[in-house]
């Protein structure tokens, strides 16, 4: 079987694979928690939240493409499985059946909020061992905080 060979030290490479691994982890989580609130809200603010969240989704999952590929790039094989997000995700448990649009927004603050951590550990984690990874957790980061400031200002 063939092999990627990573440029990195495999200490700077164990330490990049789980920062990318579970930035991958937390980013299809926080596609799948947008999704489910999409298909759920209801209220006064139905449409609005409703497209907002699906902007969310758009950009996990698009960040979460990247991560994957800069983890195969470097010889970590992605690990994006059910049971591996589930597992392990920093994201909280989602209500179940409708949500109103505010504990939608809630919802989003939150998991939002457990991700952006998440990611500036990461941010710090990578900067010696990889700037390159490190760079990706920065954009991922502020397009990731530009939705949280977005939620925190729908939040009343």
């Amino acid at each position: 079987m063939y092999v990627v060979k990573s440029p990195l030290s495999d200490a700077d490479l164990k330490t990049v694979g789980e920062a990318l691994q579970g930035a991958l982890v937390d980013l299809v989580d926080l596609s799948l928690v947008a999704k489910q609130v999409h298909w759920n809200v209801v209220g006064p603010r139905f449409r609005s939240v409703h497209l907002q969240l699906d902007e969310v989704v758009d950009t996990a999952r698009l960040h979460s493409d990247t991560v994957a590929e800069r983890a195969a790039t470097l010889g970590v094989s992605p690990d994006g499985r059910s049971a591996t997000v589930a597992q392990s995700s920093g994201i909280g448990d989602v209500p179940d059946g409708w949500v109103k649009d505010a504990d939608a927004v809630q919802t989003l603050v939150d998991a939002l909020g457990a991700v952006i951590g998440r990611m500036r550990e990461r941010i710090d984690a990578t900067g010696e061992a990889d700037p390159v990874s490190q760079d990706i957790f920065i954009g991922i980061t502020a397009d990731l905080e530009k939705h949280h400031w977005m939620f925190q200002a729908e939040n009343r």
